[in-house]
């Protein structure tokens, strides 16, 4: 009996080959490193702007294969009919095809081989293949024809000059990236001793397990767990500088540590930052070096967060101690010295996340000691992390430390978050899609869902109410608890064992947890002992009749209520700040405790206490907070005032206008952290109080800006579009450096498109530049972070670019590429150039090299 598959593979090369070089256009000299790049997709004869044949040739190409093929058997030995072969044709035809859709690259395409390459072309037309309804034999018959194509078509790719240059210059690439790799570790790592390479592995490890997952609110709901790998879970922030006389610059947050030794990062609750912690420490620990961020290449991460490390009584621990204090499992192996000598060495990655959850009396003891270690081990890098307002600014300026504030998501962020936790939860993407309807239709919402913890929280709620999302953060925060506490074992069929003496109803949980969180907030603590708060539960126990001893109460309440943990042994806190405050505040209005509020209003830690107490309290409650806020005449009293007069339900004309009053006093703000300051404080409120363009000079406008921009509502785009045309280059730059935070398209449509200065705006990722496209091109782009040259040569607008600006660890394959732009003439590039690289330069641009920013 005839063999089909062999049938199809009796085609001679020369039968072949010229078949599929028409599928193809024609070939070009050279290494391709100026012109398209050499995807599959732009290759093909069939589509795109180089179309040699028209797409109907395609079959003509397919039918004269199969006829080919069936010339070359034997008689007798034909294994489909007329009919059938017509079949095979059309699927070979409908295969062959899908080469305009691959966007791998040739090289990529020579990589997987063969047999891999066949599939990937049938996995793109699978589906329409299977409606031929194709027999056995027909299928093998098929299979080895597309498998003959792809092995011609992949030698095809290998002879093409592009492809040879090409693969030339990408070799010589990766060699050069990794001699640089491994200078930069024969610099960092001097000659060990056994036993300290040894531990250092085994740590790494351990950091590698400890940090490697994200802990995301709402999937252990859904999907049975509330952890995601950290690979798959991080998503990149920006990081903002203000920089006086330059305006506020971006840098992606994992790449702060590049450019500075010393970091203060701001952020607000659930922004991230203890996320970038991880992702900096996994990174650093990653023994294979294949992240491509050289400046944390052969050092050791140690992270240390200060809720851990501070206790009453007790100092700051010395470097011997790091470990220890955190709880570090592997801290008996640690070999004696270790931690000084990595220090010594300035192979040291120290990532001290939270001042702002230790006691304020204590944070001076924390400058002191984080003075003391940075001038007696320099060179180490270190990132210290706070919420904004926790200390003042230049807090660590007498050593050296930069200053940076972690953005809120951009809309693409969120998008991505969102579609990640749907996929996670396995829920359905149609779900994922109308909540983010619903966040763009929704002011509230769109304010709300700016971080990491706010989108989970989103995501959780609206697919427990099957799309119904309140509108506010109380009430966010009320459905959340709700969710799990009430409905959190329903949802994931949990229910107490037969033997259980516990059985809470959700007031009495509440209650308890309001104890717990209040005795942390007056303490100014962030965690406490397992026995003080087993202490709480009992002396609560008579009043709320519960079933069984504190103990088992408590043990119930940490292991149900998905809002209490205990990151240490006989230790126990809250699974985020915000319930904590939430909670806390809660039982303040239930206790009438308005003046020890009130007189807390100069505490950062308080701040979100204040706003939600307000939320909760009666009309009359509300009003005497915000009144004695204003009476204090002290600027964070008025602004939190503005703040919380949206938390409040019902408030007098006459409270509302002192509020507004207060507040106007603050307006317009005289300093880039006085501008997002403001606007974290009033929101959508401070667009009513901001000046328009003629009514301020030029740094105030370019300040003004700053300021509606934070605000990041479709309301303060509309604000913002009355500046465009100001004069002023430094407020256009402005204007430029915040688009992050607004729709892409909308904003560079309503506003970029209309500065006449055409002043740098940065980019991110290939939808800025395809939103940039779209109006034409731009003259000067700033590339932030890892960037495709793909990318940059298919949607920078070439005619229009004429300054270029690289920040990122390297640059990615080289520099030849440049030449595409012809009238380029200006090209930064923050990062080592190699002499080879600085020679593939165009002669018509000028090429400045700064390794980094500098201060």
């Amino acid at each position: 009996m005839v063999d089909p598959g062999a049938l199809g593979a009796r085609l001679a090369s020369g039968a072949v080959a010229p078949l599929v070089k028409k599928l193809f256009v024609t070939d070009l000299p050279g290494a391709a490193l100026v012109t398209e790049p050499v995807r599959i997709s732009g290759l093909v004869s069939f589509k795109g702007e180089k179309r040699d044949v028209a797409p109907k040739d395609v079959e003509k190409i397919a039918d004269e294969l199969v006829r080919r093929a069936l010339k070359a058997a034997r008689p007798g030995e034909l294994p489909v009919d007329a009919t059938e072969a017509v079949a095979v044709r059309t699927a070979l035809a409908h295969s062959l095809a899908a080469l305009g859709t691959l966007t791998i690259a040739d090289y990529e395409a020579v990589a997987l081989g063969p047999e891999e390459f066949t599939r990937t072309l049938r996995s793109r037309t699978a589906v329409t293949i299977a409606t031929f309804a194709l027999s056995r034999d027909a299928e093998l018959f098929l299979e080895r024809l597309l498998h003959t194509a792809s092995l011609h078509i992949l030698n095809f790719f290998t002879q093409r000059s592009t492809y040879i240059a090409r693969q030339q210059t990408r070799q010589s690439q990766q060699l050069a990236q990794l001699v640089s790799a491994v200078d930069v570790l024969l610099e960092r790592l001097p000659s060990q001793s056994s036993e300290d390479a040894a531990f250092e592995a085994r740590y790494a490890s351990y950091i590698t397990a400890r940090h490697g997952t994200l802990t995301i609110y709402g999937l252990d709901v859904y999907a049975g767990t509330s952890e995601w790998p950290l690979d798959t879970a991080y998503l990149s922030l920006a990081a903002t500088r203000d920089r006086p006389g330059e305006g506020a610059a971006q840098v992606a947050a994992e790449q702060v540590l590049a450019q500075h030794d010393h970091v203060l990062l701001r952020g607000v609750a659930g922004s991230g930052k203890t996320t970038l912690v991880q992702w900096l420490a996994v990174t650093a620990a990653d023994l294979t070096y294949e992240h491509g961020a050289t400046h944390l290449m052969g050092r050791v991460p140690f992270v240390l967060p200060m809720r851990r490390i501070v206790r009453p009584g007790t100092e700051l621990p010395v470097p011997a101690d790091f470990l220890a204090a955190v709880g570090c499992l592997v801290t008996g192996e640690q070999p004696a010295g270790w931690v000084e000598r990595v220090l010594r060495a300035g192979r040291g990655v120290l990532l001290v996340d939270g001042i702002d959850e230790i006691p304020e009396e204590r944070r001076k003891d924390a400058k002191r000691w984080l003075r003391d270690l940075t001038r007696t081990f320099p060179g180490n890098l270190w990132l210290v992390t706070t919420r904004p307002s926790a200390v003042p600014d230049r807090w660590l300026d007498t050593t050296d430390f930069v200053e940076l504030t972690l953005s809120p998501m951009a809309r693409d962020g969120v998008e991505t978050f969102v579609r990640r936790w749907h996929r996670a939860a396995g829920a359905d993407d149609a779900v994922g899609a109308a909540l983010l309807r619903s966040v763009r239709a929704a002011s509230e919402l769109n304010r709300l869902a700016t971080n990491p913890l706010m989108c989970g929280m989103l995501c959780a709620l609206h697919r427990e109410r099957r799309g119904f999302l309140p509108q506010d953060r109380k009430s966010l925060y009320e459905a959340a608890l709700t969710m799990l506490l009430e409905r959190r074992d329903v949802e994931r069929q949990v229910a107490p064992g037969p033997s259980s003496a516990v059985r809470l109803p959700l007031t009495v949980q509440v209650q308890i947890l309001q104890k717990l969180a209040w005795w942390l907030i007056r303490n100014s603590r962030s965690e406490m002992d397992r026995s003080d708060a087993v202490h709480i539960v009992e002396e609560a126990a008579p009043s709320m009749d519960l079933d069984g001893s504190g103990a088992d109460v408590y043990a119930w309440l940490l292991l149900r209520s998905g809002l209490l943990r205990e990151p240490a042994a006989g230790r126990v806190d809250f699974l985020h700040r915000t319930f904590q405050d939430y909670l806390g505040a809660r039982l303040a209005v239930q206790e009438l405790d308005f003046d020890l509020l009130v007189n807390h209003a100069d505490r950062t830690q308080w701040e979100d206490v204040i706003l939600l107490a307000v939320a909760h309290a009666r009309p009359k409650e509300a009003e005497r907070m915000l009144r004695r806020l204003v009476a204090g005449n002290t600027a964070r009293g008025k602004l939190l005032a503005a703040a919380a007069l949206p938390y409040a339900a019902e408030v007098a004309p006459a409270v509302r206008q002192l509020v507004e009053e207060g507040v106007r006093t603050l307006v317009p703000p005289r300093t880039v952290r006085e501008a997002h300051t403001l606007a974290e404080a009033g929101r959508d409120l401070v667009l009513h109080l901001l000046p328009g363009p003629n009514e301020v000079d030029d740094e105030l406008a370019r300040l003004v800006v700053f300021a509606a921009a934070r605000v990041g509502s479709p309301q303060a785009l509309h604000f913002l579009t009355r500046f465009r045309d100001h004069p002023s280059s430094w407020v256009q730059l402005a204007l430029a450096l915040c688009w992050g935070g607004f729709d892409r398209e909308l904003y560079v449509r309503e506003v970029i498109a209309h500065l006449s200065s055409r002043p740098t705006v940065p980019v991110h990722a290939p939808e800025d530049l395809r939103a940039l496209r779209a109006i034409g091109g731009w003259p000067d782009v700033y590339v932030t972070g890892a960037y495709r040259v793909e990318d940059l040569t298919e949607l920078i607008v070439p005619e229009q670019l004429t300054r270029l600006t690289l920040d990122a660890p390297h640059p990615a394959e080289g520099l030849s590429w440049l030449s595409a732009f012809p009238n380029l003439t200006d090209v930064w590039v923050y990062s080592h150039v190699s002499e080879a690289e600085a020679q593939q330069v165009p002669p018509h641009v000028r090429l400045t090299v700064r390794p980094s920013h500098g201060d």
